[in-house]
């Protein structure tokens, strides 16, 4: 991606279709279902929301609650949020059998493979993991 785009819409934009209304599809579902997470960029990708993490090596930072990339073979939704024990994307591997689910990464190589439905509940459930994000 070019180091140039400096917003979201620039992002989008600038990728080749059919990526590109895939990955609108996604950011105004994200948009609809997290309003209160703030579109921005965050290392060559979309991030929806900040929330600030500490380790307890000390090490710490600011992160997206969501974050959303358009890759050549897949579509990658970042979800930076638990429910105590796993990753939330990790909870819902079963519910979104055609994509590939890391431990807070949700590959979907084409939107028709999944349910948004069920994508939507899940950027829900990330942005009530973060209140006031």
């Amino acid at each position: 991606m070019d180091a140039e785009v400096k917003t979201p819409d620039e992002y989008i934009a600038a990728l080749p279709e059919p990526r590109r209304g895939e990955v609108r599809m996604l950011h105004e579902l994200i948009r609809r279902e997290a309003p209160e997470l703030e579109p921005h960029m965050e290392s060559g990708m979309v991030g929806y929301g900040t929330y600030h993490y500490r380790y307890d090596s000390g090490r710490e930072g600011d992160w997206f609650v969501v974050g959303l990339a358009g890759r050549r073979a897949y579509i990658s939704l970042y979800v930076s949020a638990s429910d105590g024990d796993r990753y939330l994307a990790e909870t819902y591997r079963d519910r979104l059998p055609k994509a590939d689910i890391g431990r807070s990464c949700v590959r979907i190589k084409r939107l028709t493979d999944v349910d948004l439905a069920t994508v939507a509940e899940l950027v829900r459930a990330a942005a009530a993991a973060h209140p006031g994000a």
